[in-house]
């Protein structure tokens, strides 16, 4: 898809929520579904349409975690990292996921599969540590559940 095209997508994407009372969280919500994460060329695009600055805009993708800059893997891997969790053993969860992934926390694999990153409270916080991969739940994961859910990932 040329910027053009793009541009013009996002900008009728920012039409349909305009007039939505607080329409720039939804038309950023669209965005990231439909594309995967939030294009560099949304802000400049979107600010005119809502009248906001671009640098509005920008702070408001960048304040919210679930906003993503660059492309993401197939699947999306999160570990709730909420002191519940970490009373129940998360912070060993978190570098053993880690190093087993090769990846930190925000990347993607190269083969685009799975992005990984933390979460803060799942809403599962007497069965900790919680996951969520994609809109998926695990609890109680260990590092042994936590081999077989990015196995069965990658299969």
């Amino acid at each position: 898809m040329s910027d053009d095209d793009l541009k013009h997508a996002l900008a009728e994407l920012a039409l349909a929520h305009r007039d939505q009372l607080g329409g720039l969280l939804p038309l950023l919500h669209a965005v990231q579904k439909q594309y995967g994460f939030i294009p560099e060329i949304c802000a400049v695009t979107v600010a005119p349409i809502f009248r906001l600055s671009t640098a509005e805009v920008d702070g408001v993708i960048s304040f919210y975690h679930q906003f993503k800059r660059q492309p993401q893997g197939k699947h999306r891997v999160q570990i709730c990292r909420a002191e519940a969790c970490q009373a129940n053993g998360c912070r060993s969860l978190e570098q053993f996921s880690k190093d087993y992934l090769q990846l930190d926390f925000g990347e993607s694999s190269t083969d685009g599969l799975i992005s990984l990153d933390s979460v803060y409270c799942l809403g599962l916080c007497s069965h900790g540590p919680a996951v969520r991969v994609d809109d998926e739940l695990f609890v109680q994961v260990d590092q042994d559940k936590m081999k077989t859910i990015i196995r069965e990932l990658s299969s």
